[in-house]
């Protein structure tokens, strides 16, 4: 054998392994990401399934703030609509209108000393915030686990294995409105 016909086998092989560890990276990437929504997925069904509970709770006593529980209720809808759709973007606006309408219900529950001392509704609201504060972690891995496949995604010679093989993109998981602090006193100016 030539050895010029040596050294292009042995660099053809080498590619080739650097290829396939590049594809390799890439797929663990793309499950990593997978996973990061699945762990967001299951925090929000929790969540979705205890705001029913605490929107019943406080129609007992809140006859006269229908509005903002209506608005829960709805923005809890299009959470699960967008979520069931997978649509990063349009879960990220629901979420910042059913984080504004919670914001809104606590802040409303505080003139209404019954409801606070109501046992039912202090587990709820505690454990709705605590859901709150794991999506809030798990959206953070999961936005870190797509700014990664997306970097890798565009990184040379990686880029050429991802295009070849159609890795694509995946979109961060983004709340339009900052959490701000309710104005209490506005409320019921």
């Amino acid at each position: 054998m030539n050895l010029t016909l040596i050294v292009l086998l042995c660099l053809g092989v080498i590619v080739a392994l650097y290829g396939v560890v590049i594809y390799n990276n890439l797929v663990r990437l793309k499950h990593t990401v997978g996973k990061a929504w699945s762990n967001i997925d299951v925090s929000l069904k929790q969540r979705h399934d205890e705001l029913p509970k605490l929107v019943a709770v406080c129609k007992e006593y809140m006859s006269y703030e229908q509005e903002t529980l209506e608005r829960v209720v709805r923005a809890r809808s299009e959470v699960f609509s967008a979520q069931a759709r997978g649509d990063v973007q349009g879960l990220g606006s629901a979420e910042t209108e059913l984080r504004i309408g919670l914001d809104r219900l606590l802040a409303l529950a505080e003139n209404y000393p019954d409801l606070k001392a109501n046992q039912s509704f202090q587990q709820l609201s505690q454990r709705i915030s605590q859901l709150e504060d794991t999506i809030a972690d798990r959206r953070e891995l999961y936005n870190e686990s797509v700014n990664l496949n997306n970097i890798r995604r565009e990184q040379f010679p990686d880029l050429l294995v991802a295009r070849l093989f159609g890795f694509r993109p995946f979109e961060l998981l983004e709340f339009q409105a900052a959490r701000k602090d309710v104005d209490v006193a506005g409320l019921f100016a």
